[in-house]
């Protein structure tokens, strides 16, 4: 039996750290309307760019993806808005009509 996407996504964030790279994990917090990906979904980041997982299907990926590599320099953690009003949402492909908000954080 397959273990559920999260697990995956939590355990190849431990083996990074357990390597010594620099972690973060981004998480779906709120959605409404359109999301392409439900409440609970999760992309960890390494300080090297390396990502696994998904919290929206590729459309605000790589937005997030740069804030957690923020969030791996300076400890701090963030909590990210897209959605169809905000321009940024449009700047990064979210145009489905849709809120979502991330939660990103540095691990360890």
């Amino acid at each position: 039996m397959n273990s559920p996407e999260w697990e995956n996504i939590l355990e190849r964030a431990q083996e990074w750290r357990a390597a010594g790279k620099g972690v973060a994990i981004a998480t779906v917090v709120t959605t409404w309307g359109s999301s392409p990906r439900p409440v609970g979904s999760q992309l960890a980041i390494t300080d090297d760019g390396a990502f696994i997982g998904s919290v929206s299907g590729g459309c605000i990926e790589g937005a997030v993806v740069g804030e957690g590599l923020k969030a791996i320099k300076d400890g701090k953690p963030r909590l990210l808005d897209f959605g169809v009003t905000n321009e940024q949402a449009w700047e990064v492909g979210l145009a489905c009509g849709g809120k979502v908000k991330v939660f990103v954080e540095k691990v360890g």
